[in-house]
């Protein structure tokens, strides 16, 4: 069964307290270590087994465990974690994207009593089909609640008759906040601006507006990946600043005049995590149109959206010169944010609720 997201002022009573351990890389960037924090400010006893200790030294090894995450390249952090589990005896163990862990482990687990959770913000189900998802499909369906971001997840995990909760890929409250009052647009140094990935048409798609409509364009995120993705003489016109972590992360979103925001159709996305997050900041959001997307805000008055190219060109062009409506748009979409729920607290609490009998 579905959970749909609380009505705006509906009240909500604080979750019974459990003992939760959950699993993911866990380092402060990390969206599952936002979401440890979140279950700890929802007053939950959170311990972490963090799983980077695990990575392969040797890139060969990750490569080969990234494709085969079978034994005996994972036997020593299944062993690790069912002997922590047993010392530990939490009533939840909280999986983060569980590429390889088995079914021994998972069933070894269950049979202390803890309660299995499997938060996954990719798809393995996507056409992508990628090979890290080897293991996971082994297991799937042996976890006891599933936690499901996208539309197109609930005709399939309803289909399976498997327990899950519909939430919002949301944003961090701790991380995700307005710039400081004294703000304007003199400090807004990214006029055009995208901070992430270049997955699928994105590098042609923001070359076409530095290029073909001659729009200053800013790019950040991992500097090896764009430098691949984009030409050269495109590189370095619009490329700065590298990968954009927590603080850093936020005030380019604060510095951006227009923060551009893609879904990633291979993962079957509808709504993308980085126009919540981006709304969260108080940044102006331009993002492709999706029903998604037009769900969640209100076009025109809490986001702007765009279905091409020409029209995303059009768009800039418009409100790089109207910094007050895009000062007026950015607050809203805040607001709206905030109003409707779209943070992590009240995202987990639905999980929370679900495992309490409440949803």
């Amino acid at each position: 069964m579905a959970i749909g997201f609380p009505f705006p002022g509906d009240p909500l009573t604080l979750p019974r307290k459990r003992r939760i351990l959950t699993l993911g890389s866990m380092d402060p960037g990390e969206t599952s270590f936002h979401r440890a924090q979140a279950l700890r400010r929802l007053g939950q006893d959170v311990t972490i087994f963090g799983l980077k200790p695990y990575d392969p030294c040797n890139r060969y090894w990750a490569a080969l465990r990234s494709r085969f995450p079978v034994a005996p390249l994972v036997a020593r952090v299944n062993r690790d974690l069912v002997r922590t589990v047993e010392q530990q005896r939490p009533d939840v163990v909280w999986f983060e994207k569980p590429l390889v862990f088995t079914r021994s482990t998972i069933r070894a687990i269950q049979q202390t009593g803890a309660v299995t959770v499997c938060y996954n913000l990719d798809n393995p189900f996507g056409p992508r089909n990628d090979r890290c998802w080897y293991q996971f499909k082994r297991v799937f369906r042996l976890f006891d609640l599933h936690c499901v971001p996208r539309t197109v997840d609930i005709a399939r995990y309803s289909a399976w008759g498997l327990p899950f909760v519909k939430v919002l890929l949301s944003y961090d409250p701790c991380v995700h906040f307005p710039p400081p009052s004294s703000w304007s647009d003199a400090d807004r140094s990214r006029p055009v601006s995208f901070i992430g990935t270049p997955y699928e048409e994105r590098p042609a798609f923001l070359t076409d507006l530095a290029e073909k409509h001659n729009l200053p364009v800013v790019i950040s995120g991992r500097t090896a990946q764009w430098q691949r993705a984009l030409r050269p003489e495109i590189f370095a016109r619009c490329f700065t600043g590298g990968l954009l972590y927590n603080d850093a992360y936020r005030e380019g979103i604060w510095k951006s005049k227009v923060n551009l925001s893609f879904i990633t159709r291979l993962n079957e996305e509808d709504i993308a995590h980085k126009a919540v997050e981006i709304a969260a900041c108080q940044g102006f959001l331009l993002a492709i149109r999706t029903p998604g997307h037009q769900e969640i805000f209100e076009e025109d008055r809490e986001a702007v959206f765009f279905s091409s190219v020409e029209e995303c060109a059009d768009k800039c062009r418009f409100y790089l010169s109207r910094p007050d409506l895009r000062e007026a748009i950015a607050r809203r979409g805040r607001e709206r944010a905030v109003r409707s729920g779209y943070d992590n607290d009240t995202q987990l609490r639905l999980v929370l609720d679900r495992l309490d009998g409440r949803a």
